[in-house]
C-alpha cells in the first residue's frame, strides 16, 4: 500500500459532522482510499453505487430513512456516488442529520452531474480532490532517486496506480482504462448526444497539448459550434479527464485576454488517446509531455497542501509567453518548463516590466522535485 498523500488530512475531519466528499477520475485509488480509511471505525457501512441495489438504498430517501440506514454506524462509505440521482439533496439530508456518524462519498465526476439542481448540500460537505500517484507520493514510498531514474517512463505512461504497479502491463491498462472507463459518466449524463464527437475531441485536444485552444478551430475541425465544443469541455472537465488554464492578464494591451490551455490529469492517458506510447527518444512531444506533467504535479501538490493558488499561463498577441503564473496571498510566482536542460529560458522583459513582483523559476528534470 502507497501512502496517499490526503489521507491523515481527511481523518483529521473526521467528527466534524460534514459529509466529506472525495473526487477524482476512475480507477485513482478512490476505492482503496475507502478500504484504508474505513479501518478507522470499529463499524462500517459500504455502499458502492456502481451496484444498482447500493444506490437503490439512499436513493430519494426521506431523512428518516436515511437515520435508520446510516445512523448506527461509525463510518459509512458511499462508492461512485454520482451514480445516485439527485445525490445532492441525499447529502443535504445527512448533513443536516448531523449524526456521529462519519459519511464519506466518492465521485468521479462533479456532483452536479447527478443532479437536476445545483449542488443543494454547499456548506455540508467538506471536499478534496484526488488524483492518479503523485511523484513526491511515490519519492515517499521508495526514493527521489528511484523515482528520477524512472522519470521517462513516467513520462510516457502516467501515474495510474494500476500503471506505477503493474508497469509491464501499463499498455493494455491504459488502453481499457480509455475505452472503458474514460467516459462512462459523460455518456450517462442527458446532455450528450453525441458520443462520437466526444472521442474525437478528446483526441484534437491530446493533439493539442502544450498549446492554446480555440473553440471556433476545434468546432470547425469537428463540425459544431464553438459553444457545443465549450460545453463538451467542460463535461471532460467534471469528469477529471482534461482541466483548463485560464490566460493571466492585467495591465499590457496586448496581453491575450480570453485564452485557454487544456492539460490531461495524466499523461498516460493522454497518450492512450493519441495511441502513442514510443518512448521519450523517438517523440517529437516531449516538451509537452513534461510541461502537462508538471503542470499536474503542481495542482496535486496544492490540492494536498491545501494551498488555494491561482494557476494561469500568459501569452502576448506577440508571441511571448509564460507556462505558468501562480497567485497566492498577493504575490506572483512564474514558471518556465523545461525538458531540454541546455535550452535556456528567461521572463520575457514586458512580464517583468509590468509585474515586477513577479518571481522566475525554470522547471528542469534536474531541479523539479521542490517544485512538486
Amino acid at each position: 500500500m502507497i501512502n496517499r498523500a490526503i489521507e491523515d488530512a481527511l481523518k483529521s475531519d473526521f467528527g466534524r459532522k460534514k459529509v466529506i466528499v472525495i473526487l477524482g477520475p476512475r480507477q485513482v485509488g478512490k476505492t482503496t482510499l475507502l478500504e484504508e480509511v474505513r479501518k478507522s471505525g470499529k463499524k462500517c457501512l459500504m455502499l458502492n453505487c456502481d451496484d444498482m441495489d447500493d444506490a437503490m438504498r439512499i436513493e430519494e430517501k426521506s431523512s428518516t430513512e436515511l437515520k435508520a440506514l446510516i445512523g448506527n454506524y461509525d463510518i459509512v462509505c458511499i462508492d461512485e456516488a454520482q451514480r445516485v440521482r439527485n445525490i445532492g439533496m441525499t447529502l443535504k439530508k445527512i448533513g443536516d442529520l448531523k449524526l456521529n456518524t462519519q459519511v464519506i462519498v466518492t465521485s468521479s465526476s462533479s456532483l452536479d452531474i447527478a443532479n437536476d439542481i445545483n449542488e443543494p448540500a454547499t456548506g455540508r460537505l467538506l471536499e478534496y480532490q484526488f488524483f492518479p500517484f503523485s511523484m513526491s507520493e511515490l519519492a515517499a514510498d521508495t526514493s527521489t532517486r528511484e523515482q528520477q531514474r524512472l522519470l521517462g517512463e513516467r513520462l510516457v505512461y502516467g501515474l495510474y496506480p494500476e500503471v506505477v504497479t503493474f508497469p509491464s502491463d501499463a499498455k493494455r491498462t491504459l488502453t481499457t482504462l480509455v475505452n472503458n472507463y474514460l467516459y462512462k459518466d459523460i455518456l450517462s449524463y442527458k446532455g450528450i448526444k453525441k458520443p462520437e464527437l466526444l472521442q474525437k475531441l478528446v483526441r484534437a485536444l491530446a493533439l493539442q497539448l502544450g498549446s492554446e485552444v480555440s473553440y471556433n478551430e476545434l468546432g470547425n475541425l469537428l463540425g459544431v459550434d464553438k459553444e457545443t465544443v465549450e460545453n463538451y469541455i467542460g463535461l471532460l472537465e467534471k469528469c477529471f479527464i482534461v482541466f483548463r488554464l485560464e490566460s493571466f492578464t492585467r495591465n499590457l494591451r496586448n496581453e491575450i485576454k480570453k485564452g485557454k490551455k487544456v492539460y490531461f490529469y495524466d499523461n498516460g492517458i493522454r497518450n492512450a488517446v493519441i495511441s502513442n506510447f514510443a518512448p521519450l527518444e523517438m517523440r517529437n512531444d516531449v516538451g509537452a509531455l513534461w510541461e502537462n506533467m508538471m503542470v499536474c504535479e503542481r495542482i496535486k501538490r496544492n490540492a494536498y497542501q491545501r494551498s488555494y493558488a491561482q494557476l494561469y499561463f500568459w501569452r502576448t498577441h506577440d508571441q511571448k509567453e509564460v507556462d505558468l503564473v501562480e497567485l497566492e496571498d498577493g504575490g506572483i510566482r512564474t514558471y518556465e518548463f523545461k525538458w531540454n536542460m541546455r535550452k535556456k529560458a528567461s521572463l520575457p522583459n514586458a512580464f517583468a516590466t509590468a509585474y515586477p513582483e513577479a518571481t522566475f523559476t525554470v522547471i528542469t528534470p534536474d531541479n523539479f522535485w521542490d517544485f512538486v
